[in-house]
């Protein structure tokens, strides 16, 4: 470009001063040299057989050179270089959120050796090794916390606050140490951490060779043709070349080449802000036309790890008693199992104790004994051995099954006391996820499953998909996926190794890569560099607008251009002038391929962060004993003396009084407010207000029940009416807390 804008000037200058031919032979020159750049391109893409639309450009250039048109070549050339400088800018602006991953890329750790903080190389980390992460540090490789921490999650999830972390927990490489130094313990090596595997995936989109101008090279088949055609004519009728040249320059360079491939680079720059890395243009442009959508089960809808769901105690042993036994001696256990009752219980603020004599059988169960008490923890058979099952748990076994959740079995002291339900539980984020999905365009949604067809079915009917796949194999999902394809573009999303081909399969393949394997990130052509699939909803959102931008940049464009076509066939429209005009159309239609950038655009301060999610989430886990409680009692109300029923009312009333009703308070005086001006419109926490009234009421009738219930015998409507209170209140507080975390989660995004 600056070649081309020197030549023109300086041959202008000269022409000024009354030297045309040293003027036409720098105009020729600057010329040249652009054409030839063009030719070699040309000639490059008949080579590999593409078709676009540089021969215009071509055609023009050396129409204009071959009449002595040489001012206007210099034009032409000017204007198409500039074009081309502007399509670069906006580019390398669109790919700023991808380099800045690889700029953020850490060379070093600092390690401990002994009492010695050492540097090292990254290949030199090790699983096990000790790592400081300073203030302002990008964290090295996946570990596990040894203090609390505080970190920038900005550039993997596109969080705009930072994060607060507890000591014990996991975090992702990548992450930006937002407060002070902290320790941790590394858990991979620097080439298997999440953030390597992120680097890589950003590497190969960068240097991808994507069909990303496919849309304007359909159109371009038809415009070529037509403008050679329509200069050709007006030479014929008119016995005028320069009619001809100037018909070809006004559709030279053309939005179609420029405008295009900028939205679309555009989209997957805003797609990689929010944590969706699309490897190619050819994706995004196929996401924007999705009918059909199949989805994995476990860690794809589901977290993909094992969660307490309920637990079912003999009538005489509290709930939160079987739990801290149990969870205190799975400590010395590192089955996924057994750390995730470990959770549920330090979730819950139970003090855990050290076990002694702890023995494990692999894949049974562990004993040992805790506080003086032996206990047994495992499967059904480990734990019961010969003995019957007691008359309190019958039709447990069948509840594991059909609700399709593991049964983690506890005896105390040789009696066997509780089962705790654990179960791969739904995201926060797939409800909301497949109703954004249906909004975009989806016309069916099919879980893709290897699991049991009662577990899938379950999850399944509860999300409302459209067709249930269960107990498939790889080939079978190929199938599966092959026979929609006929009818519709389809998507996949998966996370494990067996996802793998049908990922490929697919139209699109979506893989969850923050936690995902990274067979499934390599064959898929879009990765959720961040745990939720409603970016994933999102990503579809841009793809689709992005498409209408680039369609408007199309109609208009083309419009524009062959207006002038015919204006110039006529001789109204001398080349020079045709040129200016034609780079008009081009600087226009580029700034409207550039609105790609404010799609969905939000502020910080429109959003809430992890954080608040986090400690509403902390706050649901302290108050879930006493959700427990309330269905313990209703359960066991047959079997227990009515001076203890007396007794568990009014501990009842008196945690709903102490714990529950001031965190509903709280929320509606103070995070309701907050919410209601997030999500817009009148009033929009009307219900979740009423479902606050709802408790309220039910937690007098139990305050009414504990004063009134007669302490020596028992009273059947007094009872009949206790049982259906309890029963109630467990269910809507379960319900209620459910509808606020995906409320806050969604609002998080």
């Amino acid at each position: 470009m600056t070649v081309c804008a020197i030549t023109l000037a300086a041959g202008s200058v000269l022409h000024l001063q009354g030297m045309e031919d040293i003027a036409d032979w720098m105009w020729c020159g600057g010329a040249s040299l652009v054409l030839l750049s063009v030719l070699i391109d040309t000639v490059v893409a008949i080579w590999q057989r593409k078709f676009g639309l540089d021969l215009i450009a071509l055609v023009s250039i050396a129409g204009a050179i071959t009449l002595q048109e040489y001012l206007t070549a210099s034009v032409i050339t000017l204007m198409f270089a500039g074009g081309r400088a502007l399509e670069g800018l906006a580019e390398r602006r669109a790919q700023e959120e991808m380099s800045a991953l690889l700029a953020k890329a850490p060379q070093f750790a600092n390690r401990y050796d002994g009492s010695v903080i050492a540097q090292v190389p990254m290949t030199a980390v090790r699983p096990g090794d000790r790592i400081l992460v300073r203030s302002g540090e990008t964290v090295p490789v996946d570990g596990t916390l040894l203090a609390a921490a505080v970190v920038d999650r900005s550039s993997l999830t596109g969080e705009s606050l930072p994060v607060s972390y507890s000591a014990g927990n996991a975090i992702a490489s990548g992450s930006i140490n937002a407060g002070d130094a902290f320790d941790l313990l590394a858990t991979n090596t620097s080439q298997d951490s999440t953030f390597s595997n992120i680097i890589r995936l950003v590497h190969a989109a960068q240097h991808s060779k994507a069909p990303a101008a496919r849309l304007a090279d359909r159109y371009a088949l038809l415009f070529v043709p037509l403008a050679l055609g329509v200069a050709g004519l007006s030479w014929l009728l008119s016995g005028d070349p320069n009619r001809a040249l100037a018909v070809v320059v006004v559709a030279t360079p053309c939005p179609l080449i420029l405008a295009v491939p900028v939205a679309i680079v555009c989209a997957m720059s805003r797609c990689a802000q929010r944590g969706v890395l699309i490897k190619h243009g050819g994706a995004l442009e196929k996401m924007a036309q999705v009918k059909t959508l199949f989805l994995d089960k476990t860690g794809t809808l589901t977290v993909g790890r094992a969660r307490l769901t309920a637990m079912a105690t003999a009538p005489t042993v509290p709930h939160e008693e079987v739990l801290r036994l149990a969870a205190s001696l799975e400590q010395m256990s590192n089955h996924a199992i057994a750390q995730a009752v470990v959770c549920a219980a330090i979730g819950r603020g139970l003090a855990l104790s050290i076990p002694e004599h702890a023995s494990e059988q692999p894949g049974a169960g562990l004993s040992g004994r805790v506080d003086g008490i032996e206990v047994r923890v495992g499967g059904i058979e480990y734990v019961l051995g010969s003995a019957a099952m007691p008359s309190w748990s019958m039709g447990l076994g069948e509840r594991v099954g059909y609700e399709g959740t593991a049964g983690v079995y506890v005896a105390i002291d040789g009696r066997f006391c509780g089962v705790l339900h654990m179960a791969d539980e739904i995201r926060l984020d797939t409800p909301r996820a497949m109703r954004l999905m249906r909004a975009s365009g989806v016309e069916r949604i099919i879980m893709l499953t290897g699991d049991r067809r009662d577990v899938a079915a379950t999850i399944g009917n509860s999300l409302g998909v459209d067709t249930v796949m269960a107990e498939q194999t790889p080939a079978s999902k190929l199938a599966a996926i092959a026979d929609a394809r006929r009818n519709s573009v389809t998507m996949m999303v998966g996370d494990g190794i067996n996802d793998a081909p049908a990922l490929a399969a697919a139209d699109i393949g979506v893989a969850m890569g923050a936690r995902g394997a990274a067979a499934a990130a390599e064959s898929a052509q879009v990765v959720l560099l961040v745990d939720r699939l409603d970016r994933l909803a999102f990503a579809v959102r841009i793809a689709q607008q992005t498409r209408t931008i680039a369609l408007q940049c199309v109609a208009a464009g083309m419009g524009l251009s062959m207006f002038a076509m015919l204006v110039a066939a006529f001789g109204y429209l001398p080349p020079v002038a045709g040129a200016i005009f034609q780079e008009v159309i081009d600087v226009t239609v580029i700034l409207n391929a550039l609105r790609v950038l404010r799609l969905e655009k939000e502020k910080a301060a429109e959003r809430l962060s992890a954080d608040d999610v986090s400690k509403l989430q902390e706050e649901h886990a302290r108050l879930l004993p006493v959700i427990d409680r309330l269905r313990w009692l209703a359960d066991r109300a047959d079997e227990l003396p009515a001076s203890t029923i007396r007794e568990e009312l009014a501990s009842l009333s008196t945690s709903l009084q102490d714990q529950i009703l001031p965190h509903e308070s709280t929320d509606d005086a103070t995070l309701y407010p907050r919410v209601a001006r997030l999500i817009g419109g009148q009033d929009p926490m009307a219900s979740m207000s009423s479902t606050h009234r709802e408790i309220y009421r039910l937690s007098r009738t139990v305050d009414r029940l504990a004063t009134k219930m007669p302490s020596e015998k028992r009273d059947k409507a007094s009872m009949q009416e206790m049982r259906r209170t309890l029963y109630a209140l467990d269910a809507i507080l379960r319900l209620h807390f459910a509808q606020e975390e995906e409320i806050y989660h969604g609002l998080s995004s």
